[in-house]
């Protein structure tokens, strides 16, 4: 399998997953839901781990430089031109709570999964948007 394909299915994937999130999320019952709030969480870790993913096969492909931790693979994407700034903070941020989750489940922040059900969803499309059409797959 060539990376751009893989790079295309890991984005179909994202875009999976912010669909079953607005169809399936309760963001109002998520504070007294555990099985919202864990299906929330967990559909939220899959999908930002398909984004580290892709993004970075897209370092790899581009010869864009090795990074040293998940995070700074989206400095290099920006670096590169491949996303915003803004983009850039985003993911940043998507993969601090995709490591909370993963490694200290145990101190998930409700109010910030809210958060990112409200603020941060149509960010992860423009994302995959942005990625698509540079790749000339959009």
């Amino acid at each position: 399998m060539n990376s751009s394909h893989l790079i295309a299915k890991r984005l179909a994937f994202v875009v999976d997953c912010i669909a079953e999130i607005r169809l399936l999320a309760k963001p109002g019952r998520l504070q007294d839901d555990k099985v919202q709030q864990r299906f929330v969480e967990h559909t939220l870790q899959i999908a930002i781990q398909a984004i580290l993913d892709a993004a970075f096969a897209i370092v790899s492909e581009n010869n864009l430089g090795e990074p040293a931790e998940n995070r700074q693979v989206f400095d290099r994407l920006a670096g590169a031109g491949w996303i915003t700034p803004a983009m850039r903070d985003t993911c940043r941020r998507m993969v601090a709570f995709r490591n909370i989750v993963v490694h200290q489940y145990l101190q998930v922040d409700v109010r910030i999964v809210e958060q990112i059900l409200v603020r941060d969803l149509d960010d992860l499309l423009e994302l995959v948007r942005t990625i698509r059409n540079k790749l000339g797959i959009g």
